[in-house]
């Protein structure tokens, strides 16, 4: 490879971003020797671990890159968006300025999730080209160079395995692996450009989202404790997970070659590993409250499947979540909400209950960038496809509800004063939730008898009637692997497929620091939100505005 300096003050700085890596994978994958690059970058870095805590379950773990601030300081508990006045939800891409507009330096980025292009005017870049979960629209900064970008590259080649689930089939798996290997293939090359473009840039950033997409559609294949383990994609499945970290390490290898003689700064917000929370918190959760409110079930399984708490394992690919022809739905008109007003209603929008699309929308773009001068306001996504949304109509005549999410369950009181239907008293409040609690509790994974709820968190807040339009009054961390849930009143709950089979549970993140002022080794665990402050003291910057975190070069006593 032909290397390409950055032209810089005192060395210019790289920042790879490892979107959904699990680093005890990657350090299985170094170890046995196929990933030379990433191995002797770690070799050489100050190596930590990094705890996302709590805020791992919000899922916005770019933005907190992007703008060093924990939920309480940013006041964001969600992706999604409820409206409390009408019932309505979405999806709310990146908020904020980013930290890099703070930064006297030239900017370059590439990719990164939830990086508000449009409110930094003097970073460039391109952004949502083929992030997972990019939280931002397709666009570019100069405009210029969003138009030579696209002319030149294209659409992102494996768009359709972003948000892939091919659990249930081993072709889809191998299809998978192959797909991801060439977008890394082609992310590379086009860092490898945008670096020529912009020579002197003193920081250039690029983020991929491959490892994302793959371990949430792959993990199945090197988790022993998965129930899917054992079914005929998961050895499919682990070879092209090997497969998409040696086209990752070739990506390393390249920018390192390509930036020179640059200090490095690989990471990952959070860890990843099995997913304990698709199932229950996009379905079963809203169906257990739907049941335990009504006294009616709207979730309706194939009774081949109710037989056998394992029946979901071998069933045929068409009937999972990634198939077309089931619809584990049934519509009663009859329980829609009776004395909401019509206006209400028409806002709930009774439309969200139709039949299961079972897939997150896909955004191929087959369309140049925008001008990131024009992009500003927050990306709004509609969130229909989740199962839960399918309850939202019943919403305003129940005393609690689930709320969308793609990790812990929300749960969301309905609340006189706050939600526009509201039924439960302020004086009602602790023992609804009290209530709330008894039921999960009671809860059992058929499949191994153990308690299907891990956790249940109270949100804490002085004034219930002011909770932020993203948060919930309860929060669930399940217990299981599981694919329905027992209540002894309630009944079976489920089951249904296997969605993603990876998921965000890995204790810790990572960050290595290849640097000559820094020395190399071990340096144990730090907060994920020392990442940001490290960036501004690597490149001796002081900034005005507050972090939630602090350096990781400065000690932690």
């Amino acid at each position: 490879m032909t290397s390409t300096a950055l032209a810089r003050r005192d060395r210019p700085l790289l920042i790879i971003g490892f979107d959904g890596a699990e680093i005890s994978y990657l350090n299985q994958r170094m170890d046995a020797g196929e990933m030379p690059f990433l191995a002797a970058l770690r070799d050489r870095s100050a190596r930590f671990l990094l705890d996302h805590g709590p805020a791992q379950s919000v899922g916005l773990a770019w933005e907190h890159f992007a703008l060093g601030l924990s939920p309480e300081d940013a006041d964001r508990w969600s992706a999604i968006e409820f409206e409390p006045e009408t019932y309505r939800v979405w999806q709310e891409g990146a908020r904020g300025v980013p930290f890099f507009e703070a930064l006297d330096a030239k900017v370059t980025v590439f990719d990164p999730p939830y990086f508000n292009l449009g409110l930094t005017p003097s970073t460039r870049g391109v952004v949502g080209w083929g992030s997972h979960d990019a939280g931002v629209a397709f666009c570019a900064r100069p405009n210029s160079l969003g138009q030579a970008f696209h002319e030149r590259f294209g659409d992102y080649p494996s768009t359709h395995w972003i948000y892939s689930t091919p659990a249930y089939s081993a072709e889809k798996c191998r299809l998978m692996g192959k797909a991801l290997a060439e977008g890394l293939r082609a992310r590379l090359e086009a860092a490898r450009w945008l670096i020529a473009r912009e020579p002197d840039s003193d920081v250039f950033m690029i983020c991929f989202g491959e490892f994302h997409a793959a371990i949430e559609g792959l993990w199945h294949g090197v988790d022993p404790r998965h129930p899917m383990h054992g079914h005929p994609s998961a050895p499919v499945a682990a070879e092209a997970l090997k497969e998409i970290c040696k086209a990752a390490d070739a990506v390393i290898g390249g920018l390192v070659e390509a930036v020179d003689e640059a200090d490095v700064l690989a990471f990952s917000i959070g860890g990843m590993g099995t997913n304990c929370s698709d199932v229950q918190s996009m379905a079963l959760l809203p169906e257990l409250l739907y049941r335990h409110w009504t006294g009616s079930s709207l979730l309706e399984t194939p009774q081949t499947w109710h037989a056998d708490p394992d029946a979901v394992l071998d069933i045929p690919e068409e009937d999972g979540w990634g198939g077309g022809r089931r619809n584990w739905y049934r519509w009663y008109p009859s329980l829609a909400p009776r004395s909401t007003s019509s206006s209400l209603m028409r806002r709930i929008g009774r439309k969200l209950v139709r039949p299961l699309k079972g897939r997150p929308p896909k955004s191929p773009h087959h369309h140049p960038p925008l001008d990131a001068a024009r992009v500003v306001e927050p990306l709004r996504s509609e969130v229909e496809w989740l199962p839960v949304v399918r309850y939202s109509a019943y919403w305003p005549k129940m005393k609690a509800f689930a709320l969308p999410t793609y990790f812990d369950g929300r749960i969301r009181i309905n609340l006189a004063g706050r939600e526009g239907g509201g039924l439960v008293g302020l004086e009602d409040y602790e023992s609804t939730r009290d209530e709330i609690a008894d039921v999960l509790r009671d809860c059992r994974d058929p499949r191994t008898g153990e308690p299907a709820v891990a956790a249940i968190k109270r949100k804490e807040i002085k004034d219930p009637r002011k909770l932020h339009s993203s948060d919930a009054d309860i929060e669930v961390v399940w217990g299981t692997i599981a694919t329905a849930i027992e209540h002894p009143s309630l009944g079976l709950v489920g089951p249904v497929p296997f969605r993603r089979t990876g998921g965000h549970t890995g204790p810790y993140g990572f960050a290595f620091i290849a640097s000559q002022q820094v020395e190399s080794g071990d340096r144990g665990v730090r907060s994920s939100f020392d990442v940001t402050p490290t960036v501004c003291e690597l490149l001796n910057q002081t900034v005005q505005r507050s972090f939630s975190g602090r350096s990781l070069l400065t000690s932690r006593e």
